[in-house]
């Protein structure tokens, strides 16, 4: 098999190496997850495996514990793959030396990829201008904010722009990792990882991360009558002049402010509440998907099923599936 990072040729039999960054404080889950599945090969991996390395300028903190690199930071410089894990603080400036030594791995053909927070130091790299980016919903709008050359999306579990990969938060990193061993290895190796995790073995990178984000709008904001007015009328038809109306603006500079605000026109935002409403009530109802749309005002499970696979990635039987919590029966 044989892959194209950066205009550098590879083939599979040379991506054998991965190094894992392991330098500042990190968050000790996502490096863990990394050791795991990189560092553990499955039976069904008939064809080689990879030789995982913890590589840093020095002693770490990992969570609440400090972990000494076996290797340097020119071994990280000279890996196949390089796994930039979580930052415990994006207010601390990740270290110089990573940073250096990521940028230097990437422009040497190295495959990039981040977990979670890890995003940050990718974009101090320049690694992310012009590419898609994705981190812990929590911190996309920080990261557009200091990489504006980057097209932060956050909405999706990870990004693979071939020799640059990024992934969300927690459960997300373990989606890309799976992801990777699925590019390297196939299919049926990658599934064979997934079931050791036991987790869904493949989730494709599109999938939302299934959080709603938090709008801060505080009390005294234009918006923030109108917001809790329309989440209390989510079953009912609502335009942008009804809203406007409420709001006592006009529909031209509601929709200034919506965009201030949100970042979506007001039907967006609308549609988008409805989604969100409609995914609580999957996951704490009984409601037939017929009821859950109109009690979202979607009107018919048609629409409530294209509108809710196009904007959560999943179709909504699915989503009930994996995320309905279970009943005290079955506890």
């Amino acid at each position: 098999m044989v892959r194209v990072w950066n205009d550098i040729m590879r083939t599979l039999s040379d991506m054998h190496t991965v190094a894992l960054a392991t330098a500042g404080h990190l968050l000790h889950f996502e490096l863990a997850v990394a050791c795991e599945i990189f560092g553990t090969p499955p039976r069904e991996a008939t064809a080689g495996w990879y030789d995982v390395l913890l590589c840093g300028p020095g002693p770490a903190r990992v969570g609440p514990f400090t972990v000494e690199p076996e290797h340097g930071l020119e071994r990280l410089v000279n890996a196949d793959t390089v796994i930039v894990p979580a930052c415990a603080d994006i207010d601390v400036p990740p270290p110089p030396e990573l940073i250096g030594a990521v940028r230097a791995a990437h422009e040497s053909g190295a495959r990039i990829a981040s977990l979670c927070t890890g995003a940050f130091t990718l974009g101090a790299a320049g690694l992310l201008d012009g590419r898609r980016a994705t981190t812990h919903w929590a911190h996309t709008a920080e990261l557009s904010a200091r990489h504006p050359l980057a097209v932060v999306d956050p909405d999706v579990l990870y990004t693979d722009n071939g020799s640059v990969l990024t992934a969300a938060g927690k459960a997300a990193a373990v989606d890309l990792c799976i992801h990777l061993i699925h590019l390297d290895h196939g299919a049926a190796v990658a599934n064979a990882v997934a079931r050791r995790l036991v987790t869904p073995p493949h989730r494709l990178g599109g999938q939302a991360q299934f959080v709603a984000t938090p709008i801060q709008v505080t009390g005294d904001h234009l918006l923030a009558d109108l917001l809790t007015w329309v989440r209390q009328r989510l079953d009912q038809p609502l335009t942008v002049t009804d809203m406007a109306r409420k709001a006592n603006m006009s529909p031209r500079h509601l929709g200034r402010q919506f965009r201030a605000v949100t970042g979506q026109t007001p039907l967006r935002w609308l549609l988008t509440q409805r989604v969100r409403h409609a995914q609580e009530l999957l996951e704490t109802t009984d409601e037939s998907i017929e009821a859950v749309a109109l009690a979202t005002g979607m009107g018919t499970a048609t629409t409530l099923r294209r509108q809710f696979k196009r904007i959560v990635g999943v179709a909504p039987d699915s989503y009930r599936r994996s995320f309905r919590s279970a009943k005290p029966s079955d506890r």
